[in-house]
């Protein structure tokens, strides 16, 4: 324990210790299904922090989990210091390089924000809350992907903290294994207090959400896959089969054009024909406002995950997700891949040659709920054409590396982690190391 009151003399930062008002609060990842234990809780206040505790770690033999607000948080956190990166919050956008310098602690709805007034965005997923660091790490999804590949396809740099507590200027040309290991890998390699991200031009931008009840799932589902089958790079469609506690079944079609909103609606005239939604919320919209589609949660909340990816979404497919009622999970969504997902990418994960990503969701509101829905998940998955291999960015706590990578590149990983991280510092919320 004295090693740990330590803590407060070897950085600047705000400490919490187990017994600690404020400590519970501290750990608590943003999934409140997982049961996060840990030894210590340091909210950093710049990268000169970080390298202090992560020299402070070093000499006293603690491990480090880096975590901006406990997102993709698995449980894996035993035995170590949870380093909080929320104050490292810097943000300083160069619109004529089209680049953003983003520190570890800022979210992706800050970065749409800000390069919004631009005619620019970032890479952004589905919610506007997560750190744009921590999607990096994981590969990252994004609303663009098709256009402009994974989240880490388009970091240019990582500043870090390695395992010896020295910042660093990580990139192709400084340090090559490393800038592959992190654009992807997770954060097993060294701690990131920044990134500078590729911006891309959005002068125009049409978006949103169309919603029917579940009896019109057959017609919508058949309209989705006559539009993605001629869908080109700028435009993303996904499908939503919906049932919220208290409410009928659903079915949703989220979606986003990167350009002319007229061109935008001439793709989508197969869902026009379709019965008249409940409501229908697309149009020209600003970059800034893409959380606004699917409204994911922005507090944390409990929830059991499970993605897979799928090869084909021919007739028996089609059925096969139609036929039973998706409670008692929450959500299931088909998110329509390719593009430029497909296209070589220098990264761990390479091409994304899978059509459709399956993201599975439900609340484990007792035990007996969470063997409920982790079940029908389980069922689903095995009643659905799947790869076998899932995005590193998806996978929930019972899964691994080797459920996101082919052998040879966890195998790469973990050559990685050893000549980085030999003294194992670093502990990801999914480890490479065997």
């Amino acid at each position: 324990m004295n090693t740990l009151h330590h803590l407060r003399s070897a950085v600047r930062g705000q400490v919490w210790l187990p017994g600690e008002p404020g400590f519970d609060a501290a750990r608590r990842p943003w999934n409140l299904a997982v049961e996060q234990q840990v030894d210590a809780v340091v909210e950093a206040v710049d990268g000169a922090d970080v390298a202090a505790l992560v020299r402070h770690a070093r000499v006293t033999g603690l491990g480090i989990a880096t975590q901006p607000n406990g997102h993709g948080a698995t449980g894996r956190t035993s035995g170590t210091i949870l380093l909080r990166t929320r104050r490292l919050n810097t943000l300083q956008v160069d619109p004529a390089a089209r680049r953003a310098h983003v520190g570890a602690g800022v979210s992706s709805g800050q970065v749409q924000a800000a390069v919004a007034p631009h005619g620019l965005t970032g890479m952004p997923g589905s919610s506007p809350v997560v750190s744009v660091t921590g999607v990096a790490l994981g590969g990252g999804l994004s609303w663009f992907s098709r256009a402009h590949g994974w989240v880490a396809d388009n970091v240019t740099a990582f500043d870090v903290v390695d395992a010896d507590g020295h910042e660093r200027r990580v990139t192709a040309a400084t340090a090559p294994d490393l800038f592959w290991a992190l654009r992807g890998g997770g954060g097993s390699f060294a701690i990131v207090t920044a990134l500078e991200l590729a911006l891309h031009p959005a002068p125009d931008l049409y978006g949103g959400r169309m919603l029917w009840s579940a009896e019109q799932a057959p017609a919508v589902l058949d309209a989705y896959r006559s539009v993605v089958a001629a869908a080109p790079d700028t435009l993303t469609v996904w499908l939503d089969l919906l049932h919220f506690p208290g409410s009928a079944p659903m079915v949703a079609i989220d979606v986003t054009h990167l350009g002319d909103p007229a061109e935008a609606r001439d793709l989508l005239r197969p869902l026009d024909r379709l019965a008249s939604p409940l409501s229908d919320s697309r149009q020209p919209m600003s970059v800034a406002e893409l959380g606004s589609i699917t409204a994911e949660p922005t507090d944390p909340s409990a929830g059991l995950s499970r993605a897979e990816l799928v090869t084909t979404l021919d007739d028996p497919t089609a059925k096969t997700l139609l036929t039973e009622p998706i409670e008692p999970l929450l959500s299931v969504q088909l998110r329509h891949l390719r593009g430029a997902l497909a296209r070589p990418s220098d990264s761990p994960h390479g091409p994304l040659t899978e059509p459709f990503a399956l993201y599975m969701f439900g609340i484990p509101t007792d035990p007996a709920r969470a063997e409920a829905v982790t079940a029908r998940q389980r069922g689903l998955a095995e009643a659905l054409p799947t790869s076998g291999r899932k995005p590193f960015t998806f996978l929930n706590p019972s899964e691994s590396v080797t459920d996101a990578f082919a052998p040879e590149v966890v195998q790469r990983l973990r050559d990685i982690k050893r000549r980085h991280d030999p003294h194992h510092v670093f502990r990801a919320n999914v480890p490479v190391h065997g």
